[in-house]
């Protein structure tokens, strides 16, 4: 299998350290220029079917693209550890989590980020309402999760799942413009110093 991927973007991102987690090595890594277009070329075009990375390309041919749902397929493939969960309630919970955050934490600081940072006005029309509304939605969204943490040692339960995967690598990707966590947050704060001090946030960084 193949692996299109960019250094640059945090989808790529969640990949490369849900990759690591499992300790995947056997899947080749292609890096994808999206600064030079690349993700829009007509050969990737038609491997893809859209301009996104990263996308996972079978041996046979076929290919998906969606962070969240290469992950789903390489946890079918490499099951352990389990990050998705291993009984019926456990995938319900994890997925709820991993939706609350994607909605209300990581969706909206990509969005300030794209929207703000300068080299990305190469690849996005810059709108800086849309930048500040993605911070001010991430802090409220970052408030919940402080709540859930004061609870549990990660988001979904108590080890590393995909919902913790999707908040750390949106957060540590808005370094980019100057944003962390309110230091008031103290659980988001030991959570997030835990997550970034684990092997697997120096994957392909």
């Amino acid at each position: 299998m193949k692996l299109y991927d960019s250094r640059r973007a945090p989808n790529p991102r969640r990949v490369r350290w849900f990759m690591a987690e499992k300790g995947i090595e056997d899947i080749e890594v292609v890096d994808i220029d999206i600064f030079g277009g690349q993700h829009r070329t007509p050969e990737y075009l038609a491997r893809a079917g859209l301009p996104n990375v990263p996308a996972l390309e079978r041996d046979d041919g076929r290919t998906i693209t969606e962070s969240v749902a290469i992950c789903r397929y390489l946890e079918s493939v490499y099951p352990e550890p389990n990050l998705f969960g291993e009984d019926a309630w456990e995938s319900a919970v994890i997925e709820m989590w991993s939706r609350r955050t994607e909605m209300t934490v990581a969706t909206p600081l990509m969005m300030a980020v794209r929207h703000a940072h300068p080299a990305l006005a190469a690849i996005e029309t810059q709108i800086p309402e849309v930048a500040a509304h993605g911070r001010t939605a991430a802090e409220k969204g970052l408030k919940m999760l402080d709540r859930r943490l004061a609870e549990s040692d990660f988001i979904a339960c108590e080890r590393l799942t995909m919902a913790d995967i999707l908040a750390a690598t949106a957060i540590d990707f808005a370094r980019m413009v100057r944003f962390r966590p309110d230091a008031e947050l103290v659980h988001v704060k030991r959570w997030l110093e835990g997550m970034m001090a684990r092997p697997a946030a120096k994957a392909g960084v």
